[in-house]
């Protein structure tokens, strides 16, 4: 294309790429970040090859000019390639998937200072109540004039009338990041011949500079995270970038002590928990090429950087990797491809290696790299099944008689322990016991979970949250309502009954909302300040506690639960995890598993430590089914909030769909949750063979097909959710 005239994709992903004229004297070339007009509009965008997206051409007196283009570096053609990859391959418009990249607009907006406010102390003469919320929220808190609001929990018209009667001190804040550079050769550690072996491969790979996908499995403490960081320093030696994803940003404070003692100096983190100053000076810091190590959730995936030279995708099998709204990508896929892209090595590193991981090492696409014992001679702990028809709680209670006289022991012996229940709150259900009622989301077909701590009842899909009712809304009686079943705050609750003078610590999402409040929680562990953690999936993500010795699963079954094809290798995965927090250091570990199913083959692999015996089952029965990674599926979410309409077009969806070998449809059917959000759920399943173009047979099909526009008709390549 002449560069008088551009093709430029917009951030608007109801548009396809426009084409523009260059006004005399602009300078562009694809990848430039720049502004346009659409309508009385004007809209930020990227410069692409016209190839790319083929469009109607247009007389080029009708073009309308750039508006300018912005003082950042162009996105490089192998992020270009990617995004669009991702928007093919996930069903995303590409501008979708654009808009992630271009996630911090204050980043390529300009070079002015981000104003950032905190209180002063003042306090005005008139207190509306929800000045006094901001006032009694705000303390020690600095942000913008919309991070104040939110984190307030007011409008923001509030937060700036008190910032006219001067309560806050306005502080500018350089767009430009100016943190310390890490130093591949700070500090050194001792590594075991194992770690040695792998640790030199990883480094010859980031010298190659060359496409290289490995699976780093290690067993829970080998020290794959040491392993890894010699790639990470053979990288900083060759002045290249390097980005490790975490799955939770809960582990990411915990992650930057550890490397910062490794390096001298923390990375840059990339995080939605991030103000809105420190994304715009990161942002800006990894395009421009000024920070070399990145660490974040999964988003961080799709930054600019000016030089990657490796990728690190830490518990690659955790499924937070994979995003459940908007455009539905796995990160840890995305990663290989950008990998393929960038021509460098990418590093998925796990204990327990999601299937689809493995299957790419016997197919030859990655390199297995093993780590099969803990590091300095501490052993992996003893696992042992509670049969909860045989060892029965109290009436009232959950833990099992064993379990509980476990914990004392380890209280007498000054050593921590770890319960663990994935599910959040007090108790999953609040019930009626006088008419049977139970209190459910008004939004979502789903109950309302009891949190004791704040007194409230929440909705864990949409987050509706509405105070515990002091009768029953059906037929009025009162104290009539009962909690049933446990969360983490009931099982709590039990460890104080039991061992009023243990130190607890209850950690879920709730409680360890940011970085800093998982730092605290490890400062805390580290100190010996906990003696007992009730935790949910939170727990079982990477922490290392030399003195922790004991972990108890209070309900191995809940993840068996349901018609979920990764049912069992999750609760396989989730349990290793957690089992493997025990026994790190010096001091052997021991887990019990209370289930009422001991027999389950998931159980007994756990307790035989026969990791290889359960993934061969498990593979083996995916091959006869074939099931993923054998064969491929793709899921159809239609939603309306007219149940009427989502039916019908559900309907339309599944009359029409293509008759093909290899490729079957199955649906529509209500979804498992039937309402979300309030809008009305159906369902339809696309099984295809691998030998079948997936993408483009979808794509023909539902692109011929015509729906109401309030109906929205969602599609996600291989779906982990099944809700």
């Amino acid at each position: 294309m002449n560069m008088n005239r551009v093709r430029v994709l917009l951030l608007n992903a109801a548009l396809g790429p426009l084409d523009y004229r260059v006004p005399d004297g602009m300078q562009v070339e694809p990848g430039s970040i720049v502004m346009a007009p659409l309508g009385p509009r004007k809209l930020p965008g990227v410069v692409w090859e016209a190839e790319s997206f083929p469009v109607e051409e247009i007389d080029p007196k009708k073009l309308r000019p750039l508006l300018e283009v912005r003082d950042v570096p162009p996105l490089r053609a192998p992020l270009r390639r990617l995004i669009e990859w991702t928007a093919a391959y996930y069903f995303a418009s590409p501008a979708s998937v654009l808009r992630m990249v271009l996630s911090s607009g204050a980043a390529f907006a300009d070079n002015r200072p981000i104003s950032e406010y905190r209180l002063n102390g003042s306090v005005p003469d008139r207190l509306t109540p929800q000045r006094k919320q901001a006032l009694e929220k705000l303390i020690g808190v600095q942000g913008t004039i919309s991070e104040l609001a939110n984190k307030a929990g007011v409008s923001i018209a509030v937060i700036r009338g008190l910032e006219k009667l001067g309560v806050f001190d306005r502080e500018d804040v350089s767009p430009f990041a100016t943190s310390a550079k890490p130093l591949p050769d700070f500090d050194t550690v001792d590594l075991s011949e194992d770690q040695q072996r792998v640790s030199n491969i990883l480094i010859e790979a980031v010298r190659a500079s060359e496409f290289k996908p490995f699976l780093l499995d290690g067993v829970t403490g080998s020290g794959k995270t040491e392993v890894y960081f010699e790639a990470v320093a053979e990288a900083l030696r060759q002045d290249k970038q390097v980005l490790v994803l975490l799955p939770e940003i809960a582990l990411t404070e915990p992650f930057l002590d550890r490397f910062h003692a490794r390096f001298g100096a923390e990375p840059l983190a990339w995080h939605s928990g991030m103000k809105q100053s420190e994304r715009k000076k990161n942002w800006r810091a990894l395009a421009e090429g000024n920070a070399k190590v990145i660490v974040g959730a999964r988003s961080a995936l799709f930054l600019p950087y000016a030089k990657l030279g490796l990728i690190i995708v830490d518990e690659a099998h955790e499924t937070s990797f994979k995003q459940e709204d908007g455009v539905r990508y796995h990160a840890r896929d995305v990663a290989v491809m950008r990998g393929l892209y960038e021509k460098i090595p990418v590093i998925l590193a796990s204990a327990t290696p999601a299937i689809e991981s493995r299957h790419q090492v016997e197919q030859g696409n990655y390199e297995l790299l093993e780590l099969p014992a803990r590091f300095g001679g501490a052993t992996m702990p003893d696992i042992e099944a509670l049969d909860l028809t045989e060892d029965v709680p109290p009436r009232g209670s959950w833990l099992a008689p064993t379990l509980v006289n476990a914990l004392e022991e380890n209280l007498e012996r000054g050593e921590q322990s770890l319960l663990f229940l994935n599910r959040r709150g007090f108790a999953p259900l609040t019930l009626c016991r006088t008419c049977g009622h139970r209190i459910d989301c008004p939004n979502c077909t789903a109950w309302m979970v009891e949190h004791r701590l704040t007194r409230r009842l929440a909705c864990h899909h949409c987050g509706h949250v509405m105070p515990i009712p002091e009768k029953c809304p059906e037929c009025g009686d009162e104290d009539s309502l009962v909690a049933c079943g446990p969360g983490v705050e009931r099982i709590c609750d039990e460890v104080k009954m039991l061992f009023p003078q243990a130190r607890t610590a209850i950690v879920t999402s709730d409680t360890i909302w940011s970085p800093q409040k998982a730092a605290d929680f490890v400062h805390q562990m580290e100190a010996g300040a906990i003696d007992i953690v009730v935790g949910t999936q939170l727990v079982t993500k990477g922490y290392h506690f030399p003195n922790l010795t004991l972990v108890g699963v209070v309900d191995a079954d809940i993840g068996l639960e349901g018609g979920d094809l990764r049912a069992a290798e999750r609760s396989f995965q989730q349990i290793a995890q957690v089992a493997g927090r025990a026994g790190r250091a010096e001091k052997p570990g021991r887990v019990y598993v209370q289930t009422r199913m001991p027999n389950a083959p998931v159980i007994q692999a756990l307790i035989k430590n026969d990791r290889e015996g359960f993934y061969a089952a498990e593979i083996e029965s995916r091959r006869q089914a074939l099931a993923p990674p054998f064969a491929r599926w793709a899921a159809i979410i239609v939603s309306s909030e007219d149940n009427k309409e989502a039916m019908e077009t559900a309907r339309l969806i599944g009359q029409t769909a293509p008759k093909l070998d290899g490729f079957s449809v199955y649906g529509p059917a209500p979804a498992p949750l039937a309402m979300l959000r309030g809008r009305h759920r159906h369902r339809l399943l696309v099984h295809a063979l691998r030998s079948v173009d997936l993408q483009n047979i979808m794509r023909e099909w539902l692109e011929q097909l015509e729906w109401p526009r309030a109906v929205r008709v969602g599609v996600d390549v291989d779906p982990y959710s099944f809700v």
